[in-house]
């Protein structure tokens, strides 16, 4: 991996018509629209701008939340997100001194009027980035919401003064956004690197204790423990409130958790363990991030200057970025990015433009060569002459022969022995770098050396700076105390020639 490795690993991004579709049948926004074009022309509204008692009943039946018992709860969510956002606008009575607006009427608390706003016209008449803008700027507002402690407990921090007392509280502000912020992140983190994550959620306990548990922590305290327990309510409450706006998709908290009576689910027949586990598992919360809600993590990241890439980010940039980047993506970014590139390239000038930017001795060549390997998998026949072309390259030359060979090209001449051993060591150095020590390289060490006789009194004497580094490893991973013994000899052979 490159000293300029990702701060964040690629994410893939749905279209922005297909963002723009999702965030329009978002409930929240959606709601927010319906009644922008309700209030029509002019409604009168109370001092903030809220809805009058009438109209605030009038509005929920409108939504068809009138037998809903949160029904006005969600229309004044709605109503407020829709002056957040500029969808209506808020006019404050001054008075009759031909200041905008009707005067106030004392009878009915209204001391405005709300109109439709500029904005509620992009909705339908927009492009998808300006529905998106709209939806991003409301989403700050509900996430800003999110990071306010409950109203019963506001209540009861109230001061002598009818100021919250934080300190009572116990809230700093600025570090329950950051928790927010730190959470969001985190599923943003899983989302990027797990390939099934956009269909698998992850359980609230595991993703409070990804930011509370230090990471040498290797048995949690009971007050590290009572800490995640605190902040899987918690955070229960604020994906309850995000959910609407369709950043993420959350199975809330069962209650009865919470209650001395509650017991855990018995085993009925034919049910196993794992299915039981992940009942228990589902109980106490779980959340993913929705497409929309990874486009809009992702801008926040990048707002906050750290480095968030997405997929197609590198198609217009040359070989020599892409190949460093590739290997530190997930197979199938990896094989997202690399198509994204490729399709902006004619296949034989993409091959020539790959192959040599592979070449070289440093000690990220091999996993350059091996991004090459996988990208030039990717191209058709049309590349064969760039692969003739460097049949001949001590670097390439092995490469090329098993794209031809792939490719069932005929007429491909043999290696040599010494660039079969060469590209033997730069394959296992690739994988070294790439995982280190895994299984899979342990596997792959087995079988090369096993394929010829003599294997080890040969392969030390290649011309490759990872040799040494290589026999090494396979002394390490290899399970035959007497093929390791082979490797670490001839590592210190290859170590003697320098």
């Amino acid at each position: 991996m490159s000293a300029d490795r990702l701060t964040m690993p690629p994410v893939r991004l749905h279209t922005d018509a297909e963002l723009a579709r999702d965030a329009l049948a978002a409930p929240l926004l959606s709601r927010a629209a319906r009644l922008a074009r309700w209030a029509g022309p002019g409604k009168r509204v109370g001092p903030g701008g809220e809805l009058l008692a009438d109209d605030l009943a009038a509005a929920t039946a409108q939504l068809g939340l009138a037998e809903d018992t949160d029904g006005p709860a969600y229309a004044a969510e709605a109503w407020q997100l829709a002056l957040d956002t500029g969808l209506v606008e808020f006019t404050e009575d001054s008075g009759a001194d031909g200041a905008p607006g009707a005067e106030a009427s004392p009878a009915t608390g209204a001391t405005g009027l709300a109109t439709p706003g500029d904005r509620l016209a992009l909705l339908t008449g927009g492009s998808p980035r300006d529905v998106l803008d709209i939806w991003l700027a409301g989403l700050e507002t509900v996430l800003a919401d999110a990071a306010i402690p409950d109203l019963d407990d506001l209540a009861g921090a109230l001061g002598p003064d009818g100021e919250v007392d934080l300190d009572a509280l116990g809230w700093n502000p600025e570090d329950e956004a950051d928790f927010l912020d730190g959470v969001l992140g985190n599923l943003y983190l899983l989302t990027a690197t797990d390939e099934e994550a956009d269909r698998r959620p992850v359980p609230l306990p595991a993703l409070a204790a990804s930011v509370i548990v230090p990471e040498d922590m290797d048995e949690p305290s009971d007050d590290i423990l009572e800490e995640v327990s605190e902040a899987m309510m918690r955070l229960d409450d604020q994906f309850r409130l995000l959910e609407p706006t369709g950043i993420v998709v959350h199975h809330p908290l069962d209650e009865r958790l919470l209650t001395d009576d509650d017991e855990a689910p018995a085993a009925t027949a034919g049910e196993g363990a794992d299915e039981i586990a992940a009942e228990d598992i589902a109980r106490y919360g779980m959340v993913r991030l929705t497409p929309l809600g990874v486009f809009a993590v992702r801008n926040r990241l990048l707002d906050a200057g750290v480095d968030a890439p997405a997929v197609g980010d590198l198609a217009g940039k040359g070989p020599e970025v892409l190949l460093d980047a590739l290997p530190g993506y997930p197979e199938r970014a990896a094989r997202a990015e690399a198509e994204a590139w490729l399709a902006h390239r004619a296949p034989e000038a993409a091959a020539r433009e790959l192959l040599d930017a592979a070449r070289g001795d440093d000690e990220a060549a091999p996993l350059r060569r091996l991004a090459c390997q996988q990208t030039l998998a990717l191209v058709g026949p049309e590349a064969e002459p760039a692969l003739r072309e460097v049949l001949g390259d001590r670097h390439l030359g092995g490469l090329a022969r098993v794209w031809l060979a792939e490719q069932g090209v005929p007429d491909v001449p043999e290696p040599s022995q010494d660039m079969v051993f060469w590209l033997t060591v730069d394959t296992l150095a690739a994988q070294l770098a790439a995982e280190g020590d895994s299984a899979e390289l342990r596997d792959l060490v087995e079988g090369l050396a096993g394929t010829s006789e003599g294997f080890f009194e040969t392969v030390w004497r290649v011309d490759h700076p990872a040799t040494e580094q290589v026999l090494e490893a396979m002394g390490r991973l290899h399970p035959d105390k007497k093929a390791a013994k082979a490797a670490r000899k001839a590592a210190f052979k290859a170590r003697s020639r320098h």
